[in-house]
């Protein structure tokens, strides 16, 4: 826990500054093992591990002059889709004063945030994972510019996870391709409560060209933030029991990841999406919708009919994600078009996978 990254010396000579822009795009995830329940600073209470998606990212540019005035405070203009959002500029502009010990040149600049997402806000697609992620890629590579502190890529990426996670637990694991793995376990090297760490170098290659067909049952705004979901944990009967099936769950996980082991590995993610779910359930809160459970059901007959590795995922909202591996995408295509659109909002679903991780635009 040493590891804190604040540096008072990052202050910059105003005068020798020009304006300049950097932009990164950033991918949401897809936890396996559900981060759910925090404590400190964002400190997870069980480890989470998870595959980084592709197409659904978050493209965000970070544009910086030279500050006139003592004002000593943030100075910023956050943009989302083009126009101005005042509900998420004041989350990122609390963000930003928070990390002003890692940052402090932050305090003399004047700044614009441009953000925009691939797919919708607010309905159980992780966009504070791909928001926050980009944002502290940018701030990173802004540091590195600056000051040329940042050595090699493992380091920058390390800072940016850590950054990230002070913004969204979340974000802390979409720094890295393929698969990432946050929390302190003692049979995974370089595990920390702290940063998130790359893992697909670990696992077999069957899960590195997984499918993520995200079914979009509503785009409306969650009842509850991930953000207020957490702090419920904290009363919840089930907290203790929950973290202790986490751990468990992550070191069978470990095993399926390894050996390739497709069925197990199905079997943890659907228990997992509704672990979750029971969670909010005990806590009074109801995520998912009708259209949900029918499509949860239809999944389990294609499933018994077919043979096929096809399973189901749920992020904290009422959307389905559909895994499965890449030798069957024509069929689940297949079987999404005729089958399960109709209980899509607008018909809408997104055919996503497993990603390559962030890129500097």
């Amino acid at each position: 826990m040493a590891i804190d990254y604040k540096n008072p010396k990052l202050i910059i000579e105003t005068s020798k500054i020009e304006p300049g822009s950097i932009s990164w795009r950033s991918p949401s995830n897809l936890a396996i093992i559900k981060y759910w329940g925090k404590h400190g600073r964002q400190l997870p209470r069980n480890p989470s591990i998870s595959f980084t998606l592709d197409q659904a990212y978050t493209d965000t540019t970070l544009e910086y002059e030279p500050k006139t005035g003592v004002d000593q405070g943030i100075d910023l203009e956050f943009l989302f889709d083009g126009q101005p959002n005042p509900a998420f500029g004041e989350k990122v502009r609390k963000f930003l004063e928070g990390i002003t010990d890692i940052f402090p040149f932050l305090r003399q600049l004047k700044l614009t945030i441009r953000s925009t997402n691939s797919f919708p806000h607010s309905s159980g697609i992780a966009s504070s994972a791909s928001s926050m992620s980009a944002l502290a890629l940018c701030l990173c590579s802004l540091e590195d510019a600056l000051f040329d502190s940042l050595e090699d890529d493992a380091s920058f990426r390390q800072k940016a996870s850590f950054v990230a996670r002070l913004g969204s637990g979340s974000a802390s694991r979409s720094i890295y391709a393929g698969l990432a793995e946050w929390g302190a376990m003692g049979e995974i090297e370089g595990s920390s409560d702290l940063y998130a760490i790359p893992f697909k170098d670990k696992v077999h290659d069957a899960f590195l060209t997984f499918q993520d067909s995200i079914l979009i049952v509503s785009k409306g705004e969650k009842p509850v933030s991930s953000r207020a979901g957490h702090a419920l944990m904290d009363n919840n009967p089930y907290a203790e029991i929950r973290y202790q099936q986490a751990r468990q769950r992550t070191h069978n996980l470990l095993m399926s990841l390894r050996t390739g082991d497709v069925e197990a590995f199905g079997q943890i993610l659907e228990a997992e999406a509704m672990a979750l779910h029971a969670l909010m359930m005990a806590s009074n809160y109801i995520l998912i919708k009708p259209n949900t459970l029918i499509l949860i059901e239809k999944v389990h007959a294609f499933r018994k009919d077919t043979g096929h590795p096809l399973f189901f995922s749920l992020d904290a909202g009422p959307n389905l994600h559909l895994l499965y591996p890449a030798r069957i995408k024509e069929e689940v295509k297949n079987f999404i078009e005729g089958e399960l659109v109709q209980y899509c909002e607008n018909g809408q679903w997104i055919a996503d996978e497993v990603g390559k991780g962030p890129l500097e635009l």
